[in-house]
């Protein structure tokens, strides 16, 4: 069985995503981008719905967890690059370092929750 915080991480990250993304449909995307914008949007929220599914059972959704770590290294890590080489807003770096501290807690409760 896996520890209690293991639910709670995926539950909470799930609700933040949501929280964070779900308002950008509001927002008018820069003209030629709303295609891209919009997909960006959607995909990450399909995946918050897999963070609340694996919280709710952790041990039985345990082989998707890293591909949970994945989902956040593709946005943190190239903020982070994109922001060191001047060539992303500052606005953006605080959610990549959100993602990639999200990341991390993603592997450390793969490691903490026992296969089946």
């Amino acid at each position: 069985m896996a520890p209690k915080w293991v639910s709670r991480w995926y539950r909470g990250a799930a609700i933040y995503g949501l929280a964070v993304l779900l308002p950008q449909y509001l927002q008018a995307p820069p003209p030629g981008a709303e295609a891209v914008a919009y997909g960006f949007i959607g995909t990450a929220s399909v995946f918050q719905l897999v963070f609340w599914i694996i919280g709710g059972d952790p041990s039985r959704y345990r082989a998707l967890m890293p591909v949970t770590v994945l989902e956040k290294l593709v946005f943190g890590v190239p903020v982070a690059l994109l922001y060191a080489q001047g060539r992303a807003p500052a606005f953006l770096l605080p959610f990549g370092v959100i993602d990639l501290m999200l990341g991390l807690g993603f592997f450390l409760a793969w490691r903490a929750t026992p296969r089946s």
